[in-house]
């Protein structure tokens, strides 16, 4: 018998439902428009099996189902697949008396929500994600794009869903690689904002691996609210909702520079590495919270370090990032757990050092053991290499930081 499921309200206008249970996809009725007579399901090939159950569940009940097959993965976040996308909405006349449904991962989410909200100025969307990474991040907030050759989500629209539906069952069929990958952003809303996150985690960290177990339903459970509170104050990336990108500028440089051939959540793990180094290097955070990084990543098997000699295609592809605002560059740190700080125009050789350092760190670990520094979180921190100009450094960029979101 499945667990009862739980629905967490995002407070957007007009508000929705997410709803993470096991067992939810097969009732999925339930969380649809009472008025959608039509629908179209967006979905690769990956998760056919769950789309033919949901197929006959829905013709069933007297809907009329139409289907996208996309490619997996970044590949079908591409003009090329959004035009196809237009073409057959148009073939199927699906229009606002019904919608999409998008079952697949994050990039699935991605491209049916631009093209949802973009057919006849917006139709409306049903994501059904089938990754962690979906479920806890991609699904949730309404933020729809699709990728270019100068950067990954650079056109895309704000378009929240009707609802959300999370079937944890869904992952039992899911590569371990990719569960690893979705902690990363598990992980993310446990360092921005929720540490008992962290806590879960350190409890049985190869067990939050297993669908099938208690841990990740209440790992989902957590992550979706971290991201349903902060979307909802701030639905349209104003303010607030920039915590959520914490890793993420670091990390889309490296899927930039990996031609989208790397995971997202392992791009953002090295990303937040790389934000604890500028972080330590700043003044701005203690380095025992580096170690805490490094350690609780490398506990579920994310990666922690990326190869050297890329700093310059890395350093581009930065400038890029879409949270800059004009020339100023923009960038979420952290001064500790669960709070995040914005930071502006970091100097360029500083970002550099710690490229450097997440770099090093793929043939050696740098940081010698210390015990002295205060650790509340049970972890061996590491100190990072700092130069004796470190204090100095400290003062001399002590402006960057922007008022705390509240």
């Amino acid at each position: 018998m499945d667990e009862p499921a739980t629905s967490i309200e995002v407070k957007t206008a007009p508000p929705y439902q997410v709803t993470v249970g096991a067992g939810t996809l097969r009732r999925l009725l339930d969380f649809m428009p009472a008025d959608w007579d039509h629908a179209m399901i967006v979905f690769p090939a990956a998760v056919s099996r769950w789309v033919l159950s949901l197929v006959d569940y829905l013709r069933d009940n007297g809907v009329e189902v139409h289907l996208l097959a996309v490619p997996d993965g970044e590949a079908a976040k591409s003009l090329r697949v959004a035009e196809a996308a237009w073409a057959r909405l148009g073939e199927a006349m699906v229009n606002r008396g019904g919608g999409v449904v998008a079952v697949g991962g994050g990039a699935t989410t991605d491209l049916a929500g631009f093209i949802a909200g973009t057919w006849q100025r917006g139709v409306r969307v049903l994501h059904v994600p089938t990754t962690l990474l979906a479920m806890v991040d991609a699904a949730i907030g309404g933020k729809a794009a699709i990728n270019t050759e100068q950067g990954k989500n650079l056109v895309g629209v704000f378009h929240q869903p009707t609802a959300v539906v999370c079937d944890p069952d869904v992952l039992s069929t899911l590569p371990r690689e990719h569960i690893v990958s979705g902690m990363a952003e598990i992980i993310k809303a446990g360092l921005i904002k929720d540490p008992a996150i962290l806590d879960v985690v350190w409890s049985g960290p190869q067990e939050t691996l297993n669908p099938g177990g208690p841990l990740l339903p209440e790992l989902i459970r957590r992550a979706v609210a971290v991201k349903a509170d902060v979307v909802g104050q701030d639905p349209h990336e104003s303010g607030l909702r920039a915590i959520l990108n914490y890793g993420h500028t670091f990390g889309h440089a490296i899927e930039q520079a990996e031609h989208y051939e790397w995971l997202h959540g392992n791009a953002v793990a090295v990303g937040m590495v790389f934000a604890a180094e500028v972080a330590v290097r700043s003044g701005v955070m203690d380095p025992s919270l580096l170690g805490l990084h490094r350690e609780i990543l490398t506990s579920v098997g994310l990666p922690t370090s990326y190869k050297a000699g890329r700093w310059e295609s890395l350093w581009q592809a930065m400038r890029r990032d879409k949270k800059n605002l004009g020339r100023t560059r923009r960038m979420v740190l952290l001064e500790d757990v669960g709070r995040p700080v914005v930071v502006q125009n970091v100097p360029e050789a500083l970002l550099e050092e710690a490229y450097q350092a997440v770099a090093a760190a793929r043939s050696s670990l740098p940081y010698p053991k210390a015990q002295s520094l205060e650790n509340p979180y049970g972890q061996v921190p590491y100190i990072p290499p700092v130069d004796e100009e470190a204090a100095e450094r400290a003062q001399r960029f002590a402006g960057w930081r922007e008022a705390r979101p509240q």
